[in-house]
């Protein structure tokens, strides 16, 4: 069971990990709300992403080395990489759990002194890859949607 950690720093970010990766359980299997929303195709895997994001830019706003952020968006890229993959991305949204990911990897950093130093040439890189991946996306359900409504009209 995830505790909230004691540095005040990951406080919120223990909290919101929680509910989108483990807040509920059936039987011993923990998931979260990122899986349900992911149900809505790529809307659902965007916004998820994009709260992902979100936690990754405060943490780097408080602190977090620039290494630590090149691995927490890694875990993010992989998440929305393959939970875009229609049914086998969902399936992969209930065990991956890169929130809860890299609230291990912020505590290992916070309160183990793990992770640090400069990642900053691999962050460029890791960038650019998100925004090729969304545009490739954004096109392929453009493509998709203008093929279904040829084939009903």
């Amino acid at each position: 069971m995830q505790k909230t950690p004691p540095d005040p720093r990951l406080k919120n970010i223990a909290k919101i990990s929680k509910l989108l990766d483990s807040q509920f359980k059936i039987g011993e299997f923990r998931f979260g709300l990122d899986p349900i929303i992911n149900f809505v195709p790529f809307l659902g895997d965007a916004s998820t992403t994009i709260v992902s994001l979100m936690l990754i830019y405060t943490m780097r706003k408080h602190g977090a080395s620039s290494k630590i952020v090149v691995k927490m968006l890694g875990n993010v890229f992989i998440d929305f990489a393959i939970g875009a993959i229609p049914l086998i991305g969902l399936v992969f949204d209930f065990y991956f759990k890169s929130n809860n990911r890299n609230l291990k990897l912020l505590e290992e950093y916070y309160l183990e002194d793990k992770h640090a130093g400069s990642g900053k040439g691999l962050l460029f890189g890791v960038l650019v890859l998100f925004i090729v991946l969304i545009g490739l996306i954004i096109y392929a359900t453009v493509a998709l949607s203008e093929w279904f409504l040829k084939l009903i009209f």
